[in-house]
């Protein structure tokens, strides 16, 4: 009878066991980077804001942005499980765009992006790459530079780099900021691809000695690695009526398009036609 008991224990207990050591999670490799305030007075803690732009307007959009990297699991039965062969067929160069929300598109519909409008874009005049949208909204420099392996993985012909505004906003000290860029570029160069970098601005609140070494971040850099920049990548869409989205933070479809065009004109000395 003893013996019954404690082979029912065991068989009961043998698939928990398998199941819990399974779903165990992985350790967090990469530790998050505690905010600081530059000495100008910015506010602390503004986290999951993004891009540098009038305070107000942060803080407008700060409850927005806490939902945007969220998540849906997908069905057992999705579509997203099957492997997608048009991509695996797909030979073009990659051109990777890669920053934050404003490269996501955030607050805008499905192909209503800068990167979408720049594929059509690029796909009328003639050029054959496959732009990837490699935008995640609220990442600072510091996540930007934990998913560079992910780009390098991609071996890609051109990557697009516009990241920084979170920082700024987060008043990240600028040594920080500079030396995750700097590490990302270098990655990146040193991988052989072709570079571009795409830079934001911040408000006169963050205080004039803080908004100049933010905005020489990019130049500095750019003139190191000898890539072509923007100093803005809301250049002409900022400030616009219909180019902004009422946040006043990220563009709108039609801001997008603006901004899709700036881009196209940074980058077009280093585009082949295939």
């Amino acid at each position: 009878m003893v013996r019954l008991w404690l082979s029912l224990i065991l068989a009961a207990s043998l698939p928990c066991l398998t199941a819990c050591s399974k779903s165990a999670p992985p350790p967090n490799a990469i530790p998050v980077p505690a905010s600081s305030t530059p000495s100008t007075g910015a506010t602390p803690g503004q986290a999951r804001t993004d891009q540098a732009v009038p305070a107000q307007a942060a803080n407008r959009m700060a409850s927005r942005e806490a939902n945007a990297g969220a998540v849906l699991p997908a069905s057992p039965d999705s579509a997203a499980d099957a492997p997608d062969t048009s991509v695996a067929e797909d030979h073009r160069p990659k051109l990777v765009c890669f920053g934050d929300s404003l490269t996501a598109g955030f607050g805008t519909e499905p192909g209503e992006s800068y990167p979408d409008v720049l594929q059509r874009t690029l796909d009328q005049a003639g050029y054959r790459y496959r732009i990837i949208n490699e935008g995640i909204s609220g990442n600072t420099t510091k996540d930007g530079l934990s998913r560079i392996g992910r780009v390098l993985d991609m071996h890609p012909a051109l990557v697009v780099v516009e990241f920084g505004g979170n920082d700024g906003l987060r008043g990240l000290p600028i040594a920080e900021t500079r030396a995750n860029l700097d590490s990302i570029l270098h990655r990146l160069k040193d991988s052989g691809t072709l570079v571009a970098v795409a830079g934001i601005t911040l408000p006169p609140s963050y205080g004039s000695d803080y908004v100049r070494q933010f905005n020489e971040t990019y130049t500095l850099l750019a003139d190191r690695y000898k890539v072509p920049m923007i100093p803005f990548l809301l250049e002409g869409a900022y400030g616009v009526d219909g180019m902004m989205q009422a946040d006043n933070v990220h563009a709108t479809a039609r801001g997008n398009i603006v901004v899709a065009g700036t881009v196209q004109k940074l980058i077009r000395p280093l585009l082949k036609k295939n």
